[in-house]
């Protein structure tokens, strides 16, 4: 199968999710998943940490595939104007940052991540990529979202607080040579901020912070955009296989799960992602579930993922 051919089975609709929903919802062995939870502990405290050593042993970089399948969903940004700047939170080892650079000659990723282990990783397969003048359009540092406010070099606190007027005169002090710009520190001693980005990447991040964060994690998001930016959103979807395959002591709340090795993951429903990005100022674009039949051709399985695509945009 080619590549295109697989991206476009990728992105089918291969089922319905009421249908999943009712199946799962009646199924007496899986009952444990929709009952109430009280927990008995706090995973907020572990989650840096847990990632950075998923990242290490994941050091290869062979984890994650390239997610070209973006560049379909999102066609926005395919089609930005030259200069556009992308923050990708959460950005792994590059599997988000990676087309988007491929594609876009002139387009500028800002990348963060809570963990230095993935950051390194995510420089090391952009410098082994082969794509041209690479590293002086990627800009990774190092940012919790969900605990810090990103950096004021991105944004200023009064381009932040302020109507489009300051944020465009603000902007406008970036010149066109400082919008290539690669050396992190001289933005930073310029006494003036990116002005902010022109869209940010927020693809299988969310679900990694404690469910009480989240709202303060998308804010910060919200922050950063220019006014009628946006904001790309794919998570996990409630009764995703995944979900289902969790075993009742992982459950460490509602729809919240631990794996084995620290690292958290959260199942969104629409209503729930709905409430949070317009409950911070965003309007809802797109918001449905993708429903993907994955076989397993080893054993023979066929499996059922369900994730939850969004976009959204900073009002101007």
């Amino acid at each position: 199968m080619s590549k295109a051919a697989a991206a476009n089975e990728y992105h089918s609709k291969d089922f319905e999710w009421e249908e999943l929903k009712l199946e799962v919802e009646t199924h007496p062995s899986l009952s444990y998943h929709l009952s109430p939870f009280q927990p008995s502990l706090s995973p907020s405290s572990q989650h840096p940490q847990a990632w950075s050593h998923f990242h290490s042993r994941h050091s290869t970089g062979k984890f994650f595939k390239e997610r070209r399948y973006l560049l379909k969903e999102f066609p926005e940004l395919l089609s930005c104007e030259d200069y556009s700047k992308v923050l990708e939170v959460g950005c792994g080892n590059g599997s988000t940052i990676l087309p988007i650079l491929r594609v876009k000659e002139r387009t500028s990723v800002y990348a963060c991540d809570c963990s230095v282990e993935a950051l390194e990783r995510a420089k090391q397969n952009l410098e082994c990529s082969g794509i041209i003048h690479v590293m002086e359009r990627f800009h990774p540092f190092c940012c919790d979202f969900s605990t810090t406010p990103f950096p004021n070099w991105l944004a200023c606190d009064s381009c932040r607080n302020k109507q489009l007027e300051k944020l465009v005169h603000c902007d406008s002090e970036v010149n066109d040579n400082d919008r290539t710009l690669t050396d992190l520190p001289s933005v930073q001693n310029s006494r003036c901020c990116l002005g902010g980005v022109d869209f940010v990447t927020l693809i299988f991040t969310l679900s990694a912070i404690p469910p009480e964060r989240m709202a303060t994690a998308i804010m910060e998001c919200f922050s950063v955009l220019k006014p009628g930016g946006l904001l790309f959103f794919r998570d996990y979807g409630l009764y995703d296989m995944t979900m289902l395959r969790f075993e009742p002591d992982k459950r460490v709340g509602f729809r919240h799960y631990m794996r084995s090795d620290g690292t958290l993951s959260y199942f969104f429903d629409l209503d729930g992602a709905r409430n949070l990005f317009v409950g911070v100022g965003f309007n809802e674009l797109e918001l449905e579930y993708c429903c993907v039949k994955s076989v397993n051709r080893q054993k023979g399985k066929s499996m059922r993922r369900v994730w939850v695509h969004g976009k959204f945009q900073k009002p101007l």
